[in-house]
């Protein structure tokens, strides 16, 4: 959530921020925000004089009582009971006036960095670099949707007769496969300094509003009626909610936290070719990357955090590039982030692996996360810190592109990086 002293002393660069991002009503959605700014600090200002008043009436009464003027102290007791419904009801216009500023900022996308190039969709989005070689495959070769029947390593018939479409069986050297990734893009974030965690697979919903799944992504998430419990769309959600309400002492930052866990998402009004096999599902397998900086150290960091998936997709032999999104395409709570895509060589395109991005402020401010920082000019002043994330990998796509780009007339190659992890060689 952006911060409100921030709009009210930024005007300009908050609308032409949200204006790169496309966001519908920036200028009246600001001013309403900063209207109702200035009738809460207008509702406050009054509350405080009243408050100030009452306090000192109670005084002069004690005062009058012990002189003996009762008649004046009657009247100031009168002046005292309206001033103690003036109170009740500034407080109730105060926090009303504060739940609908807060109804409107929650509804305000982070503001893009100043690299976010310009841009609607996901076509507006730059490439920053290319590596790797295309393989070309041998006549006849096949979609991985076509491969996981032949080889027999995964069956979406068995997920639909369990829980519905979307929801893949991993069997045999398949399931191994999985494993071996898990674990080695694990291994590799835990010589990377990372600390790994493995938290709970449900959350709360304060919770998804601490990162910026709510109130925005209600229709994306699977929701538990009866208790009240959401199904993560991604491990971000449990980790970075591992900090909220918590101020960090200056000396445990950065925080590097990395955990795997299932993922869930709706996908609602997901269809197309664009969908098939792996492409898309409701349930996924994830290992996930956190960090919380210092304002200062949070850019270097997300450059360290995209080397890091880079380095994993070099390991697996798998041609990729890196894109900035642009303002257009970014993710609600983003204030810059790099898409990861890897080659497909069966399908002829590219298929999105990981997002790594930099949320600045916006989720801390919601999180309430903070730190006292010395900057060397006397104590420590309390403010908020950066969060960042990102997807270290998301299975399904790696293991599509995997299966598609080693295949061969007899087999399936695999990555010499995970030969060690899963025991075999071929598929």
């Amino acid at each position: 959530m952006l911060q409100l002293p921030f709009i009210r002393e930024n005007k300009d660069i908050t609308l032409a921020g949200l204006r790169k991002r496309h966001f519908a009503d920036a200028e009246a959605v600001i001013e309403q925000v900063l209207s109702l700014d200035q009738q809460r600090r207008d509702t406050q200002k009054e509350l405080d004089d009243v408050l100030a008043q009452s306090n000192a009436k109670a005084k002069e009464i004690g005062a009058l009582m012990k002189s003996g003027d009762k008649a004046a102290a009657e009247a100031a007791k009168a002046e005292t009971a309206y001033l103690k419904n003036r109170s009740r009801e500034l407080e109730e216009a105060l926090r009303s006036v504060e739940q609908q500023l807060q109804d409107v900022l929650v509804t305000i996308p982070n503001i893009p960095h100043s690299s976010v190039p310009e841009g609607r969709t996901a076509d507006d989005n730059e490439v920053v670099l290319e590596h790797g070689e295309k393989p070309t495959l041998y006549a006849g070769a096949q979609p991985h949707w076509e491969l996981i029947e032949q080889y027999d390593i995964i069956d979406f018939k068995l997920g639909v007769k369990i829980s519905g479409a979307g929801f893949p069986v991993y069997k045999g050297k398949g399931a191994r496969v999985q494993r071996a990734m898990i674990n080695f893009f694990l291994d590799e974030a835990l010589k990377a300094g990372f600390t790994e965690v493995q938290p709970p697979i449900v959350v709360n919903e304060d919770s998804g509003f601490g990162t910026g799944q709510l109130p925005d992504k209600e229709g994306q998430m699977y929701y538990i009626t009866e208790d009240k419990l959401y199904l993560i769309p991604t491990a971000e959600v449990p980790i970075t909610n591992l900090y909220r309400d918590v101020i960090l002492p200056e000396n445990q930052l950065p925080v590097k936290n990395v955990g795997y866990t299932p993922c869930f998402r709706r996908e609602a009004g997901s269809w197309g070719a664009h969908v098939r096999g792996l492409n898309r599902l409701h349930q996924f397998d994830k290992v996930e990357i956190v960090r919380i900086e210092k304002p200062e150290n949070s850019y270097a960091a997300l450059e360290e955090m995209s080397q890091h998936v880079q380095s994993l997709l070099q390991k697996l032999e798998l041609p990729y590039r890196v894109l900035r999104l642009c303002g257009g395409d970014m993710g609600f709570t983003s204030a810059l982030t790099y898409d990861m895509e890897v080659w497909s060589a069966a399908q002829q395109r590219w298929l999105e692996v990981s997002s790594v991005s930099n949320f600045e402020t916006y989720q801390a401010n919601r999180l309430k996360l903070r730190s006292k920082i010395d900057r060397g000019d006397g104590p420590g002043k309390m403010q908020l810190l950066h969060t960042l994330n990102g997807s270290a990998l998301a299975l399904p796509r790696i293991l599509a592109s995997i299966l598609e780009n080693n295949q061969t007339p007899e087999g399936i190659r695999v990555p010499s990086i995970l030969v060690p992890y899963c025991g075999f060689d071929m598929i």
